[in-house]
């Protein structure tokens, strides 16, 4: 029987139950305390061989199959699959059933999957990971870590992600390298959560995080989770910004926009939340000529509907790529 490693201990499907209550005997070996304890408070014991050879096992795992009297039944066994897979366990068990085949008495050997990984399920293997590498005995260089030192490489890896996804669709190796990005950025945010998990007057973790976006999605698209309806994508942008302008409770018009963003980003982002006046109220103290024409040219790209971060990117992008003279 092969559970998730992923899943909590207890949490089988109803055919493992059964085949576990059926079986006269259940062995493993260094099975998980949790797993002892969930199987124990359902009545099955397991017997533990983790001190025997893998040989062993596999022999003791067979045998136990005999019939108690000589022309009787065989009884059934199940072995309780380990966290680690039980390396070694297939191959000894093979040579065990072949031995047995030749002398015409082979019991029969059924795969039973107790538990199956869910959508996201990989996820804890990051955070155990994660919290591996941080944990005493773990890595030098990832337990000395900061939230201000891993700003650099939450930056980079932004930078690497939006390179990935904006890699020519004609490249064959554009989805690899959008997957392997995206997880590079992934780690990034497990890493400041398992940072803030030690902090030693406010701690929060990964989980408080993920509580957190759930809370704020739920809230801001009522019309999926409540009983608001809206008619097309630019009204759910607006009721957004209404709900996400009455959480936030802000005094100024800029407020909220970060300061890190690159010029042109934040130019555009500023410009949104003046609608759709000209440049005109905080922008008229901008006298320089230059300022004014760079402050233009992001009008221009919003006025189009495009993105002028991103199109000045783009032309870039080109340039470094085109042939030299």
């Amino acid at each position: 029987m092969v559970v998730s490693p992923r899943t909590a201990p207890g949490l089988l499907t109803w055919p493992a139950w059964q085949g576990l209550q059926a079986s006269g005997t259940v062995l493993a070996a260094d099975p998980e305390p949790a797993w002892r304890e969930a199987l124990a408070d359902a009545g099955i014991e397991l017997v533990d061989l983790v001190a025997l050879p893998v040989t062993e096992r596999a022999a003791r795992l067979v045998a136990s199959t005999d019939p108690v009297t000589p022309g009787g039944p065989g009884r059934q066994v199940a072995w309780f699959g380990s966290p680690d897979g039980d390396p070694g366990l297939t191959d000894a068990l093979a040579t065990e059933l072949s031995r047995r085949a030749i002398a015409g008495n082979p019991p029969e050997v059924e795969l039973v999957m107790g538990s199956h990984d869910v959508p996201g399920a990989r996820l804890l293997d990051l955070v155990a990971v994660m919290d591996r590498l941080r944990s005493p005995g773990g890595c030098p260089w990832d337990a000395e870590q900061t939230h201000h030192s891993l700003l650099p490489h939450l930056l980079e890896e932004t930078h690497e992600v939006i390179e990935a996804i904006e890699r020519p669709a004609s490249d064959p190796h554009r989805r690899a390298h959008v997957v392997e990005e995206l997880g590079d950025l992934l780690l990034q945010i497990v890493f400041h959560a398992r940072v803030g998990r030690e902090h030693p007057e406010e701690p929060f973790d990964i989980d408080q995080v993920a509580a957190g976006i759930v809370e704020k999605l739920v809230r801001r698209h009522p019309h999926v989770f409540a009983d608001v309806e809206v008619d097309g994508a630019e009204q759910v942008a607006a009721n957004w910004d209404q709900i996400k302008a009455a959480e936030k409770q802000r005094t100024g018009i800029f407020d909220g926009i970060p300061a890190s963003l690159p010029a042109l980003a934040r130019a555009q982002k500023m410009l949104d939340r003046l609608g759709d006046l000209e440049p005109a109220g905080p922008f008229e103290m901008l006298t320089d000529p230059l300022e004014r024409a760079l402050l233009d040219a992001v009008q221009l790209a919003r006025g189009a509907g495009r993105d002028a971060e991103a199109s000045l990117r783009a032309a870039l992008n080109r340039l470094s790529s085109a042939p030299s003279q």
